[in-house]
């Protein structure tokens, strides 16, 4: 089916029963075909450098590799291919992000398949893709300044380490999940505390929950 397929497609994730999910729903369409899938970040940019495809269905929270890096990385050497990023994180927070890293698109995880397929095909088409509820929230938003919020400074790295802290994580969790060190997970969290003018981990939980960053 890959060979007479419009639209190829690669899947990187490193839960395998969210890969087969995907290709289940894809396996139902004779336009679209899986023609590689990754579990980590650093093995999806190797392969994308060996296969002929046109959408990537990526994951956030790889186990080796921030999700956006490797957008930003896929993007610099494949700029042709329409980035499709996958995630349960929030979208109000992490979908603008991972459009200006220069995605075509974001979908929650826990979309219907339907909505899975329209979104490959939109982006397939050189379109944008965000969810009806996300732009309702774009929309509502348009007249209101959110700029100075001290977390959209942040960069992306420091962001990820942000959310993670205030969901409990010490920072040597946070060095093991994201395979960085100690060292450098805590210079994410002194810059994130001079940035936002907070003192400690617990006004940093607080904001956090104050801005629904976390759940």
């Amino acid at each position: 089916m890959a060979e007479y397929a419009s639209i190829k497609l690669m899947i990187v994730d490193d839960r395998i029963v969210v890969r087969e999910g995907i290709k289940g729903i894809i396996a139902t369409t004779p336009d679209i075909a899986v023609v590689g899938e990754s579990g980590s970040g650093l093995d999806a940019v190797r392969l994308s450098r060996k296969l002929d495809y046109h959408v990537m269905v990526l994951d956030i929270a790889l186990p080796d590799k921030n999700g956006i890096e490797v957008l930003k990385q896929i993007k610099a050497e494949k700029p042709e291919v329409n980035v499709l990023m996958f995630s349960n994180f929030r979208e109000d927070q992490y979908a603008i992000r991972c459009l200006k890293a220069g995605a075509s698109g974001y979908l929650n995880e826990h979309c219907g398949s339907d909505e899975i397929l329209a979104a490959i095909r939109q982006v397939s088409n050189g379109l944008k893709y965000i969810s009806t509820a996300l732009a309702q929230e774009l929309a509502n938003n348009l007249n209101q300044e959110h700029e100075d919020e001290p977390h959209k400074t942040l960069s992306d790295r420091e962001f990820q380490t942000l959310t993670m802290i205030a969901s409990g994580k010490s920072v040597s969790d946070i060095a093991k999940e994201l395979s960085l060190s100690v060292k450098t997970i805590s210079e994410y969290r002194a810059r994130i505390l001079l940035k936002m003018k907070l003192r400690h981990n617990a006004e940093l939980t607080h904001y956090a929950i104050k801005n629904q960053l976390v759940d």
